[in-house]
């Protein structure tokens, strides 16, 4: 058998990197928590996932993202108040008892939950906006690394998560700061990964040239 290695032009280092990169983008699921088993998170994947929240791109380098991690007992904290805080908010004839009872439950079925929050700048120099497009590219970068580790993952931001009494229970004290969701953190009970789809680019996209 002749060798045809001489014939195979060489892979360059750039390919590679943008080929892994493009496979752990379009890998990336939400996975929702009635979806996740009930294996725990080991605390240095936990650890990875946040560190590379942290790495998040942000002006003026005012890293707005605090993350407020929810485990075990924790959990049912959560589940509680989520609930004690609908039934506080909602009008009584208004109230959903699946609302209520999922709010309770969803918090249990995954191992790690956490409450994302935004910190205002003081001097406020930076627009609201982009203080909560940089939490948001932190969530994007604990969601890619948990997909690289083959874990699931839901960002969820119900109504109540936006209200001054969540942000006071988390301790975001300014009522500037926001409490912008949940994200759940496990693992996925199938083994077999979900499939997506996106509409065609050319659709999305305005060349402007010359």
């Amino acid at each position: 058998m002749s060798d045809n290695s001489e014939n195979t032009p060489p892979v360059d280092p750039l390919s590679l990197r943008l080929a892994a990169a493009n496979a752990l983008i379009r890998r990336r699921r939400t996975i929702k928590p009635v979806d996740m088993s009930e294996k725990l998170i080991e605390s240095t994947h936990l650890a990875a996932i946040l560190e590379n929240g942290n790495w998040a791109p942000s002006h003026g380098m005012t890293e707005p993202w605090r993350f407020f991690v929810f485990s075990g007992e924790g959990r049912q904290r959560l589940a509680d108040f989520c609930q004690s805080l609908y039934r506080k908010i909602t009008p009584e004839e208004e109230v959903r008892p699946e609302k209520y009872e999922k709010l309770g439950s969803q918090p249990l079925l995954a191992p790690v939950v956490i409450a994302v929050g935004m910190k205002r700048q003081e001097i406020e120099k930076i627009p609201e906006i982009e203080e909560i497009e940089a939490v948001a590219c932190a969530v994007q970068n604990m969601h890619l690394t948990a997909s690289a580790l083959g874990m699931a993952a839901f960002w969820s931001s119900p109504p109540i998560s936006y209200t001054d009494e969540m942000r006071e229970w988390l301790g975001l004290e300014d009522p500037r700061d926001k409490c912008l969701g949940f994200f759940y953190l496990g693992w996925p009970a199938k083994e077999e990964w979900p499939e997506s789809t996106r509409g065609d680019i050319t659709d999305k996209v305005t060349m402007v040239s010359g």
